[in-house]
């Protein structure tokens, strides 16, 4: 699978919609749909965000890998069945980042395995906390791909608690897989080193709620 992530990869350094397109046509006879997303999508973007890190690649094609990305995933991972799990309210953001791409697959993982869940999009940290007291949510889920973003979190995590409220904060991207600590440093409850994760975390969590 490495070699279809590399070609990938380049395809969407290069902005190339057509090359992008060819090689998930290619893939899909051979790999599912959780498998295109987890080992080529994902590990692309990981890697670009790598290199925009390093300075190796620019912010814009960070942005428009993500972008096409999306519209990938939107057409691999359709919402499912319309019958919803019995849940808390649920809200997924991207805490003060330009990448949604993580977001998108875990909102479409969980909509596809009947949950409902709000989409907050891109937010600031008061923005969510705000949006959380408002929409009463039990469960947040924020997406990073930064770790300047990804430490945020904790104040999140503080502003939710100075407000009394109880909410389960599920983290995922890059940072937290590169330091499989860094969860239980910003505060939050449990992290999903993947978006085939989420569903059985959110399984758990639900079961601790009261």
């Amino acid at each position: 699978m490495s070699d279809i992530s590399e070609r990938f990869e380049k395809a969407l350094l290069s902005l190339d919609r057509l090359a992008v397109r060819r090689l998930v046509t290619e893939s899909a006879g051979r790999l599912t749909a959780m498998e295109l997303v987890d080992g080529v999508i994902v590990a692309a973007l990981r890697s670009i965000g790598e290199r925009w890190e390093r300075g190796d690649t620019s912010l814009s094609q960070v942005y428009m890998s993500g972008r096409i990305c999306e519209e990938l995933v939107d057409r691999l991972l359709p919402p499912g069945d319309p019958q919803r799990k019995d849940q808390p309210p649920m809200a997924i953001a991207v805490l003060e980042d330009y990448h949604l791409l993580g977001k998108r697959i875990v909102y479409s993982v969980l909509r596809a395995g009947g949950f409902e869940i709000k989409d907050y999009g891109r937010v600031t940290v008061d923005e969510v906390v705000s949006k959380v007291k408002s929409d009463q949510i039990r469960v947040l889920l924020i997406s990073t791909l930064m770790l300047h973003s990804a430490l945020r979190i904790r104040e999140v995590a503080a502003k939710l608690k100075a407000e009394l409220l109880d909410v389960k904060i599920v983290v995922g991207g890059a940072p937290f897989i590169f330091d499989t600590q860094l969860w239980r440093d910003v505060h939050a409850d449990a992290m999903g080193a993947s978006a085939s994760d989420v569903t059985e975390i959110i399984q758990v969590l639900m079961g601790s709620l009261s």
